[in-house]
């Protein structure tokens, strides 16, 4: 049940009969009429544009049309009234029956409520986190996975097919320094005295790699070259941190579909065929490149070079893709990889990156529209910084790491719903400021808290009601005598349920999850209003010495309940049942 669907349906029904009746000219498109809340509540619970967007290709005034078409919604028995406001925006408020219903359908469809067919099956790939094995996950990891993980959820529930997709970088050479650095620990391992130079990661989460590749391989490493031991160390130790990485994910309550390695696409001509197929539309040159204004990019030579011809496809410079000197650039494995999803036959492309690969965007997306031929549509989304801070201090450095602060550190410290949801609380191009304090705090400013206070009330209210012997399975609550809900305070958390599928919708098109924790708290806090009310006016409260008026305000509470939990489990977060 959407609300603001079926309402939009009855205005399109009203313009279409107004046209009949030759109040409105023929041929007019409606594509632009909407139907949302109005941006003050106190005007009514639904708004209209309709004559507003209609009134200059119909040649009329657009308060005439919206006193006809007034006219005409108010025949309908849903609607209370319907008002003509302004230069022409009509208010609808609605019937009390309408709210009931809401309650009636959430209670119908449970944790389906607010599912959405926008998607139509539509298979989209969502690669996020992507971070280089060369290290444990830092907290900037952890906004990237957060945010990626609910945004294919967010995706899911609304109708897609999602796959999700993580990009092990494991081609560069910082899987060599990485290598050499785990050389270093399997030598201290054995007893000798090492020093971490040239680069190479002093951290202490290499220790049991290098002690587990001393079990393994013994000694047989011991004085040896690079020539000997550095490729069967770095396929080790990237397993390894792999491994590593997995289970911070996990932690976090992170799964991912699929681990795609970059290594896989040298050697096995997949490089070549993306570019060849750029090369036959005539996309790949060669030439040199004007030198950039301000600060040279790392891929800029003063020499001839093979370039991708992305200005084509909405770039601001060409792009190389082979230097001069016939090794790839950075971009050639990126835009091979991208190939390879356009070739597995997905429909759309996330992609979340961090903020420091901002210069990146136009590239991939002109790489893609290219492969595609326009067809598939790549958006990326770049996740800004995140400062933690803990005791009034800023958070800055991990023992483990050496000089970042890990997710685990994160997930140690608040937990992993706490860290998820605070994660959601700004959007993520913002930058955020995460006191690790606050976020454990049970306060109205906590938003998490808040939001699980509601769930946990909610829960209170059912194990009060079966103490008090009354029935509160979802069959009877579904078929209580609904209109003895009518306070205000009551209607308007209806109401505020009725937002959610429009909101999953309007988030998924958005592909911005933050909107559904920013939901959560705005439906909280409606509920927590009427609890509040019902400390001061014992007929709003939950619990009633009257049975059937108990178990219509309790359909109310499990409804509210039941959209919270669903709203939470987008967001990968667990509703609480109590809160100590």
């Amino acid at each position: 049940m959407n609300i603001f669907t079926d309402m939009r349906a009855t205005v399109l029904d009203a313009l279409t009969q107004m046209t009949a009746a030759g109040e409105l000219p023929e041929g007019l498109s409606f594509d632009n009429v909407t139907v949302e809340p109005p941006r003050d509540p106190a005007h009514g619970d639904l708004a209209t544009n309709a004559a507003m967007v209609l009134a200059k290709p119909a040649g009329q005034k657009p308060r005439d049309i919206a006193e006809l078409l007034a006219t005409k919604l108010a025949e309908d028995a849903r609607i209370d009234s319907a008002d003509v406001a302004g230069p022409g925006f009509i208010n609808l408020r609605l019937a009390s029956n309408v709210w009931h219903g809401v309650i009636a359908a959430v209670l119908e469809t449970g944790a389906a409520f607010g599912r959405s067919d926008l998607g139509a099956g539509q298979r989209v790939n969502v690669e996020y986190v992507s971070a280089n094995p060369t290290g444990p996950l830092h907290v900037g990891h952890t906004r990237g996975a957060v945010f990626g993980d609910a945004l294919a959820s967010l995706l899911d529930f609304a109708g897609y097919d999602v796959t999700r997709e993580y990009y092990i970088n494991d081609g560069g050479a910082q899987v060599d320094v990485l290598a050499r650095s785990v050389y270093l620990r399997y030598l201290e391992a054995h007893g000798q005295e090492v020093a971490f130079e040239d680069g190479t990661y002093p951290g202490d989460y290499l220790i049991p790699i290098g002690e587990a590749l001393k079990e393994k391989a013994g000694d047989r490493y011991v004085g040896q070259g690079e020539e000997v031991w550095l490729a069967e160390i770095r396929e080790y130790a990237t397993e390894a941190m792999m491994d590593l990485i997995r289970a911070d994910l996990a932690a976090l309550g992170v799964k991912m579909d699929v681990f795609y390695s970059e290594k896989s696409l040298y050697g096995t001509g997949r490089i070549e065929s993306a570019l060849q197929d750029l090369r036959d539309k005539g996309l790949i040159y060669e030439g040199v490149l004007e030198p950039p204004k301000g600060k040279k990019p790392e891929d800029w030579e003063p020499r001839e070079q093979t370039l991708f011809k992305s200005t084509e496809h909405g770039d601001d410079v060409d792009r190389p893709v082979m230097k001069s000197d016939g090794a790839w650039t950075y971009f050639a494995p990126d835009i091979a990889y991208h190939y390879d999803k356009v070739q597995r036959g997905f429909d759309a492309l996330i992609d979340v990156f961090g903020a420091d690969h901002g210069g990146y965007v136009k590239r991939m997306k002109a790489a893609v529209s290219a492969l595609s031929g326009g067809a598939v549509p790549l958006d990326i989304k770049l996740t800004q910084l995140v400062k933690l801070f803990k005791d009034g201090q800023e958070f800055k450095m991990s023992k483990r790491a050496g000089t970042f602060v890990t997710l685990r550190d994160v997930v140690d410290e608040v937990g992993p719903d706490v860290t998820r949801f605070m994660m959601l609380t700004r959007k993520q191009d913002a930058m955020f400021d995460f006191d690790l304090d606050a976020a454990l705090e049970q306060s109205k400013e906590n938003p998490v808290f808040y939001v699980q206070y509601a769930h946990a009330r909610v829960a209170s209210v059912l194990r009060n009601a079966a103490e008090a012997g009354i029935t509160t399975d979802d069959a009877t609550l579904k078929a209580a005598d609904l209109t003895k809900i009518a306070h205000p305070s009551e209607m308007a958390l209806a109401a505020k349920l009725s937002e959610w599928p429009r909101l999953v919708e309007t988030a998924a098109r958005a592909n911005e999850p933050h909107r559904i924790a920013f939901y959560l708290y705005d439906l909280a806090a409606v509920f927590h209003g009427l609890w509040n009310k019902g400390n001061e006016l014992p007929e709003l409260r939950f619990i009633q010495d009257d049975v059937a008026t108990a178990q219509a305000k309790i359909a109310l509470a499990r409804a509210t309940g039941v959209v919270i939990a669903t709203g939470l489990g987008i967001l990968g977060v667990e509703p609480a049942e109590e809160l100590r």
